[in-house]
């Protein structure tokens, strides 16, 4: 078994883009595709080409990218499609026929020879124009077990170089996918593949299943995108196969998160906090009692280093946190503090949590800065904000930022008079400490037309991440003195050597 080792399609830019609110421009797919194919995916399905146009200049682009790994196209069994894939110049084509009496009867209204029949033609063309050929068997676990054996048989002795079982709306189960692949990868003469989908949420549970039974291939997604629940997320999947099983695949395990942002950024789908491996508290702890012991010993509440997967573990500070956290930060910020600093700011930020607020780095620093008496230096300052907007007109927005000796004046637009004002905010501060706006969020936090407005934003220097706050009645306000919170935290800890 620790010899063994699976490859990885990965379906992100088909069945992830189909995921409800998704599309993705051409140049969006060459860069995901560059990023899997540096992740060390060995198939990427880049796409269905008969789709549109746009579809198939994106796949053309990605075969044409130099890539290492398979580019693949999904096709009906259709000549037509078979046809637009060879002119997007893919080496492989993803070819996907239903085979469940529900699917023959009530979508196609064909039998199970005609079916047969069609499908093993299309695969013949797509070989005889030099196609690998993956051929799926879609709704295979709603399948009669009898056919579909013969079915994929059929496509093998055809020529086909690959067969997929497609768990098309998520009924397997672990157990059943044991039973199941274990026959078919005895019987078929070729590679099985997996392709899970996550409508009962067992995507990951049951492609490990199918692995570990004998599947050669494994269909995955970044983030778990796809169709209602989503498919079998690639970061769960091959970090289980890695960690708990010994298989190996080509996958660089420390680049998932990065990619998963890429993917996050691109789809406009925010991951969860609690996702598995990838979310932002998949290594964060805030409870006195975890945060004491993974100080202490950090596998007490982590199975793996954070840096396994291209993370890196947060200590969040709330009404949870205890005082080993708060001398930690402290320490990790280069200070020195008392017995009676640590408790007075202990008990500063309990008091915050209690009542329900997010104790950001900003206040946090706040709160030290108070208690042991050092002096914030506002490093950005804002001098004047002028913003433009109405009907038919572009939002704009204007800023002088006085920047230590240096006064900076740029101009932003945007979708409306916030996005243009943080715009222009965005162009001062990457143009002048590199710094970046990695999230925003705004929350009204008190009633009426004149509602006072929070404001939360994560800025990143490069080696680490605040996040920061701003209130005001005026949203523009409240963002730009959010974004000018974080920016001043950040350099000042530069400023005086902290991390």
């Amino acid at each position: 078994m620790a010899k063994r080792r699976v490859k990885v399609l990965d379906t992100t830019l088909r069945d992830g883009e189909q995921t409800p609110g998704v599309a993705l421009a051409p140049e969006q797919k060459l860069e995901m595709a560059r990023a899997l194919d540096d992740l060390g995916v060995d198939i990427i399905e880049a796409g269905a080409a008969i789709t549109s146009e746009g579809e198939r200049q994106a796949i053309k682009l990605i075969s044409n990218a130099g890539l290492d790994a398979e580019i693949c196209s999904f096709v009906r069994a259709l000549r037509s499609d078979v046809d637009a894939a060879l002119a997007c110049d893919v080496d492989s084509v993803h070819l996907v026929v239903p085979t469940s009496d529900i699917h023959l009867k009530h979508k196609l209204k064909k039998s199970r020879q005609e079916i047969k029949r069609i499908s093993l033609d299309a695969t013949r063309y797509a070989l005889d124009h030099g196609l690998v050929v993956e051929f799926s068997a879609e709704d295979a676990t709603r399948t009669d077990p009898t056919f579909l054996q013969e079915f994929l048989s059929a496509a093998a002795k055809e020529g086909a170089q690959r067969v997929c079982v497609c768990d098309t709306v998520g009924v397997l189960t672990p157990e059943r996918a044991n039973e199941l692949f274990s026959k078919l990868t005895k019987i078929v003469k070729v590679p099985v593949a997996a392709h899970c989908h996550d409508d009962f949420g067992m995507g990951t549970a049951n492609t490990i299943a199918a692995v570990k039974a004998g599947a050669q291939e494994v269909h995955v997604t970044v983030n778990g995108l796809g169709e209602r629940g989503g498919n079998a997320a690639l970061e769960e999947v091959v970090l289980a196969l890695t960690h708990f099983h010994g298989i190996k695949t080509r996958i660089k395990l420390n680049k998932l998160y990065s990619i998963s942002k890429l993917v996050e950024r691109n789809t406009g789908l925010p991951v969860s906090p609690t996702k598995a491996v990838v979310g932002e508290n998949a290594f964060a702890h805030e409870a006195g009692i975890h945060t004491h012991g993974v100080l202490a010993y950090p596998p007490t509440y982590e199975p793996i280093s954070p840096e396994v997967v291209g993370q890196h573990r947060k200590i969040v500070f709330g009404k949870h946190v205890g005082t080993h956290a708060i001398e930690n930060e402290l320490k990790r910020m280069g200070l020195k503090p008392t017995k009676k600093q640590v408790q007075a700011i202990f008990e500063q930020v309990k008091q915050l949590g209690d009542r329900g607020k997010l104790v950001t780095d900003t206040e946090l620093r706040v709160i030290v800065d108070a208690v042991m008496r050092r002096t914030l230096e506002e490093v950005v300052k804002l001098d004047e904000l002028t913003v433009v907007s109405g009907n038919k007109v572009t939002p704009t927005a204007s800023v002088r930022i006085k920047f230590e000796d240096k006064e900076v004046v740029e101009s932003g637009v945007g979708v409306g008079p916030v996005d243009a004002a943080m715009d222009a905010i965005r162009k001062v501060i990457e143009g002048t400490s590199n710094i970046r706006l990695q999230a925003y969020h705004v929350d009204a936090i008190s009633g009426g037309t004149d509602a006072m407005v929070d404001v939360v934003v994560k800025l990143t220097d490069g080696r680490r991440i605040v996040t920061a706050r701003g209130t005001s009645g005026d949203i523009i306000m409240a963002s730009v003195q959010a974004m000018l919170n974080g920016v001043n935290r950040l350099l000042w800890d530069r400023k005086l050597g902290g991390a």
